[in-house]
């Protein structure tokens, strides 16, 4: 299987292949509008404004999983990141990234990059997850904003933690475009 096999959902409820990102850097983000990463948004939209006309794309991608911090319908979460961070990247439905319901996508994303590069700052938040009850072992997101990159053949080639910034991304990003 291949990234460009599988379908998810846009907010209108709509399947979209990803067949239709064939040939584009992929940046792709499990979010939530009331975690305290969510000011990444801005920084994944600095990047998007950046590398957009070079073959770049981010698809983000809700997740309620994480002590239900994306409340609220597919509509309502487009319509924050877009009033509130000024996204113009697309906002998928929201989604399971983790258990017996997680998306296609992401079973696929955990299987190609199990472990995610991890920054000073994400031990700690690993302590505080595992202190909440929350598996911080094994292939599972830890929490939202991790994020997969996805070269232009569709390998994911690296996974990050929450913690890391999108602007340390982007001299990878830039690598791939290339």
């Amino acid at each position: 299987m291949m990234i460009y096999d599988i379908k998810v959902k846009n907010v209108q409820g709509e399947e979209v292949s990803l067949e239709k990102y064939r040939g584009k850097v992929l940046l792709i983000v499990n979010t939530a509008s009331g975690c305290g990463f969510t000011p990444q948004y801005e920084g994944l939209q600095k990047i998007y404004d950046e590398n957009k006309d070079k073959g770049f794309e981010i698809l983000d991608f809700p997740c309620n999983q994480f002590f239900d911090q994306a409340p609220g319908s597919d509509e309502e979460l487009s319509s924050f990141c877009q009033v509130t961070y000024g996204t113009t990247f697309e906002t998928f439905a929201k989604i399971d990234v983790n258990g017996e319901n997680a998306s296609e996508l992401y079973k696929f994303l955990k299987k190609e990059a199990p472990q995610a590069e991890e920054d000073e700052a994400s031990e700690g938040l690993y302590n505080k997850l595992k202190e909440a009850g929350f598996t911080t072992e094994g292939d599972d997101i830890k929490w939202n904003f991790t994020k997969f990159l996805v070269d232009a053949e569709g390998n994911v080639v690296k996974r990050y933690a929450p913690t890391v910034e999108p602007s340390k991304i982007e001299a990878d990003i830039k690598a791939l475009l290339k």
